[in-house]
């Protein structure tokens, strides 16, 4: 198929890389003239603007938005909107907010163009490993497309086969679904990145209480100077939390095991906060991902006023002096 790609940072770049590796046509376009160069040299074709990327398209055309949630991503498709034809066809790769895709779609419908939200997941390993991707959007929409998301997803693999009623969907096993009407697939993607956050999470904690186990507050027959690459290597093999979140662990302290270039500070994206707009308005509990999300947080903070004020009470009812001074 062709396909026309904006965006060709970290993920979008590799996205049609796989495509033209999988027989696909990609024309590119992004504000970037050297990420646009790298792909033409692996066979893309170039677009000048995003007039000429639907002008080198055949219709029905189909155009991958892979840009920051937000402003870049709302000014393209209303761009787009004014540039396509009925029959047309948008679809949204980044981490779009599902809200957002509903209100477009319901614009784009006015036009008779159509719209697709992909959750993407594989990060900066998907033109090896593939793309896992969740699909939200017309039935009609998503089954002409099959090939685009096909060929992204990872394949059945080696992953041993989970015993699945004769009428599942086969996509799943493939590494992608169709989730359901637009918004689903973005919405399936918060969820997953709010997760996410949550197993993060414990990892870090975790590989913190191992790390903090030869402090000298310890008696002496209790502390353990532990190697915590080598612990996180032989978790990843018949341990119960293995994953692949442990194998990008395990790599970064194979590589550097005081973590010596990360400062701590930890962003997040937008995800888990709707993730959690989202439990409140199903009065869904999830005490982990909300604690995930506050310690992300608290990563960026020096200390926070509350923290001052713990202090305070502290030496107020006690005359507890703060850790590191002096009594």
């Amino acid at each position: 198929m062709q396909l026309g790609l904006i965006g060709l940072g970290r993920m979008g770049g590799d996205i049609a890389r796989r495509l033209m590796a999988g027989g696909h046509a990609c024309v590119a376009y992004d504000r970037d003239e050297k990420t646009v160069q790298a792909l033409v040299e692996g066979g893309a074709s170039r677009a000048q603007d995003l007039a000429d990327l639907v002008r080198q398209l055949q219709p029905p055309r189909a155009v991958w938005v892979m840009l920051p949630a937000g402003a870049p991503t709302e000014a393209t498709i209303a761009d787009l909107g004014r540039l396509l034809e009925a029959g047309d066809t948008v679809l949204d790769g980044g981490n779009t907010y599902y809200r957002d895709d509903i209100r477009r779609a319901k614009a784009l419908a006015e036009k008779d163009i159509g719209y697709v939200d992909v959750g993407t997941s594989g990060g900066v390993w998907g033109l090896k490993r593939g793309y896992c991707l969740m699909i939200g959007g017309e039935v009609a929409a998503v089954e002409r497309l099959d090939p685009i998301f096909r060929t992204l997803a990872p394949g059945a693999g080696d992953i041993p086969r989970t015993r699945r009623s004769d009428d599942a969907d086969p996509r799943a096993v493939e590494g992608y679904i169709h989730a359901g009407p637009v918004g689903a697939g973005h919405f399936v993607k918060m969820v997953h990145n709010g997760i996410e956050y949550g197993l993060m999470q414990a990892y870090a904690e975790g590989f913190d209480i191992l790390k903090n186990r030869n402090a000298e507050a310890l008696p002496d027959d209790e502390r353990f100077d532990l190697n915590l690459s080598d612990i996180a290597e032989v978790w990843r093999r018949g341990s119960v939390v293995s994953s692949w979140l442990l194998d990008l662990t395990a790599q970064a302290l194979a590589g550097d095991a005081a973590l010596s270039k990360f400062t701590g500070a930890v962003a997040d994206s937008g995800e888990g906060r709707w993730t959690l707009e989202a439990a409140i308005e199903e009065a869904v509990p999830a005490d982990v991902l909300a604690a995930a999300l506050f310690a992300r947080f608290r990563s960026r903070e020096e200390h926070t006023f509350g923290e001052k004020l713990l202090a305070a009470m502290r030496f107020g009812f006690g005359g507890h002096q703060e850790a590191g001074t002096l009594a």
